[in-house]
């Protein structure tokens, strides 16, 4: 399979070592893309909730695939976001085409982008960070609930659901965070003289153009979705912006022939999982 040519490459909210992580997914997913820039936008790595006790392969994977980027001469820009935010105390460390930052001004076609994981706007993470993380455990718990629903559902014929999705679209609370969210964003973009505005955070991907309620003018405001339930990610490929949405049925091909041609170096998966716990406990 010919892998697709991508300008600019935009994900998020991975949440690598939980279990609601579709890292398989994802895997298949990079290996049928080339993109010319890799922007890494958050919560790739779940520190927060890392356990030893949980590292699948396929997790350990996508990192390999993602330094086989940097070691191809592709520049990687990660982005801290809240639940790797361990990472903020060696911000702007750079490796070659590896660069690890906070927030990202990136020059394309003449345009200005400003990136950023976006929890900063979170009031939740500010002030009450043990809320968030207690969340964030909930969270996790309900999308492990929400694949043994999803499982039976499948097996009786019937579609899948996301519990959390229809949470967020029925409680008020959900939908006025998002729409503060987004609106916030712009308006700082706007004030700031950005011509895109990126985020991620509140796995919920969008594209679309957002007038300042504080400042004259617009920006275009995109948000790359996450890993967890929508499976989503930004590319820019000539000159446009669009949401990738995976889709089970178009890759397979790799679902017949799964490539495990990558050799796993299980001393390095180990160095990788007590580097995490390091964090963590730092």
């Amino acid at each position: 399979m010919a892998k697709r040519e991508i300008d600019i490459l935009v994900i998020s909210d991975v949440h690598l070592g939980t279990y609601g992580c579709h890292a398989q997914e994802l895997l298949r997913y990079l290996k049928s893309i080339r993109p010319k820039i890799v922007v890494l936008n958050g919560d790739i790595i779940d520190i927060w909730q890392f356990s030893k006790s949980y590292w699948p392969e396929s997790h350990m994977k996508v990192v390999r695939r993602i330094l086989k980027f940097v070691t191809d001469g592709i520049p990687v820009y990660y982005l801290t976001g809240n639940h790797d935010e361990m990472l903020r105390k060696f911000a702007d460390f750079n490796l070659g085409k590896f660069q690890l930052i906070n927030k990202l001004i990136l020059n394309i076609d003449g345009k200005k982008a400003w990136i950023f994981h976006g929890d900063v706007f979170d009031v939740t993470m500010q002030h009450s960070k043990w809320l968030a993380k207690l969340g964030a455990v909930g969270y996790d718990t309900l999308i492990v609930l929400n694949s043994f629903v999803n499982w039976g559902l499948t097996a009786i014929g019937r579609q899948k659901m996301s519990f959390s999705q229809k949470i967020k679209g029925k409680v008020k609370e959900a939908v006025k965070f998002i729409n503060h969210f987004e609106q916030t964003a712009a308006d700082l973009a706007v004030d700031k003289k950005y011509d895109y505005v990126i985020c991620g955070h509140i796995h919920h991907a969008d594209i679309r153009e957002i007038i300042s309620t504080e400042q004259q003018g617009s920006v275009l405001y995109l948000n790359s979705g996450d890993w967890v339930e929508s499976l989503t990610s930004l590319e820019y490929v000539n000159g446009n912006w669009t949401i990738f949405k995976y889709r089970p049925e178009d890759f397979a091909a790799e679902l017949d022939e799964e490539d495990y041609a990558d050799t796993e170096d299980l001393d390095a998966k180990l160095d990788v999982k007590n580097l995490l716990e390091k964090f963590k406990v730092g």
